[in-house]
């Protein structure tokens, strides 16, 4: 699929051309794509958003408790994260409308002011839930815009690592936020943590107008003719109307069953004799596989063999929930969720291809109805998974998740493996022709 650049004006010293990375150079990738000035300007957005994002995450949930102490007020701020990407659908058309970098950068900017907001002092539990749910909503565009201008930047296996890189930031961001919230937390007051972290996002602002080059708008036309329902809607066919398409997509949410653990981490760790750093480890026990599995698969692999890979490591990576069959000392459990994490970093690979086999068009909108599906399925998993834990136990629960998730990605292996071959061709034509 022919994936031509945007950015091949002579005044464009910060992109270098993507060209493309001959398969005997796959391995250079990474190098390649973090010498592109424009790359690193937007995975540096990305990584300071990440940050923010978890770190108000884990400030905002020890503010409420701070205020309530509710146990349940704190899981219900965490859980109201999950609600945006319900619509998430139609917030990401908006980077199909509209030029790519001002979307990120009004979505940023946006974000910076709720956050402010949520951490004024006074301000009521119910009006700090509405505030977190529409500071939440800016990420949804954020994200789809980053990832569709992201295949202006960089094609082919460049696309590919360039992926693969900000998902390993993602991952890194996480434990920064969450540890450092706790820690600012602790000194600083919630307040004034969560007031604070608004900064991050004004600084990811300022890195995307100052390093990224304007582009005009995919669609210039689209919002005079295209309503955000319709939008949404032809997104839905475009991802579930061909077939690779929909396996990636229902690949990537696989993460809702055997993420699953990730929401027990708490009972799980008591269950072990563990407090809450037992629960901490049991919840980045995932993030440390991916962070390992994501550098061996990008790195280390061909790209060829790594898309015949993605049914193979999409089946395994739910078998080590089996292990719950056994009473698991927390070593054990930690160790079980890196290797579903190493394995699951097939969405890695899945993402890259996904994003590069959509039509230029419509790859904002596909990418944001995926990613919104994600989030959902993943926070229903969870909340099933706490209320079924309730009258079965934690262990019974997370085996059955293992089960669902091999049973379902067995089904989806055996339809990748009619379209790996096409969708590995599709994206070397992308890459042959950026």
């Amino acid at each position: 699929m022919a994936n031509p650049r945007l950015d091949n004006a002579s005044d464009n010293e910060g992109s270098e051309p993507s060209g493309s990375t001959p398969q005997g150079d796959w391995r250079s990738s990474y190098r390649d794509v973090m010498s592109i000035g424009e790359f690193r300007a937007v995975w540096l957005a990305h990584a300071l958003s990440m940050i923010g994002a978890n770190l108000l995450n884990i400030a905002t949930s020890l503010l409420v408790f701070q205020l309530t102490g509710s146990p349940l007020a704190a899981g219900i701020t965490i859980a109201v994260t999950f609600l945006p990407p319900v619509i998430g659908p139609f917030l990401s058309g908006l980077a199909d409308l509209f030029p790519r970098r001002r979307v990120m950068i009004v979505c940023d900017i946006v974000r910076a002011g709720f956050i402010v907001l949520i951490g004024i002092p006074g301000m009521p539990v119910w009006a700090i839930w509405a505030l977190l749910v529409c500071s939440v909503l800016p990420s949804l565009p954020f994200a789809a815009a980053r990832a569709a201008m992201m295949t202006e930047i960089v094609q082919g296996e460049r696309y590919v690592a360039s992926t693969a890189i900000i998902q390993l930031t993602s991952q890194v961001g996480m434990l920064i936020g969450l540890v450092a919230g706790g820690v600012v937390v602790g000194l600083v007051g919630p307040h004034l943590t969560v007031m604070s972290n608004g900064v991050l996002f004004l600084l990811s602002a300022l890195i995307v107008l100052i390093g990224v080059r304007a582009r005009p708008a995919p669609d210039p036309e689209g919002r005079e003719h295209t309503g955000f329902l319709a939008m949404a809607v032809g997104g839905a066919k475009l991802v579930f109307g061909r077939a690779d398409l929909r396996t990636l997509a229902l690949m990537a949410w696989l993460a809702g069953l055997y993420m699953i653990p990730y929401g027990l981490a708490t009972p799980l760790a008591a269950e072990a004799g563990g407090g809450e750093a037992s629960a901490g480890l049991i919840m980045a026990g995932s993030s440390i596989g991916a962070l390992v599995g994501g550098l061996v698969l990008t790195r280390l692999v061909a790209p060829t063999t790594r898309i015949r890979l993605l049914g193979p490591l999409a089946v395994f990576t739910s078998v080590p929930l089996l292990l719950w069959l056994t009473d698991l000392p927390l070593w054990a459990m930690v160790g079980a969720l890196i290797l579903c994490g190493a394995a699951g970093s097939y969405q890695f690979v899945a993402n890259a291809a996904f994003v590069l086999c959509v039509p230029k068009e419509g790859r904002a909108l596909a990418f944001g109805l995926v990613a919104a599906g994600l989030q959902v399925v993943q926070g229903i998993g969870i909340l099933i998974a706490g209320a079924a834990a309730e009258y079965f136990g934690t262990s019974a629960v997370v085996v059955a998740a293992g089960v669902g998730g091999i049973s379902c990605a067995l089904l989806l292996a055996v339809q990748w493996s009619r379209t790996a071959a096409d969708t590995a061709r599709m994206m070397e034509e992308t890459e042959a022709s950026s």
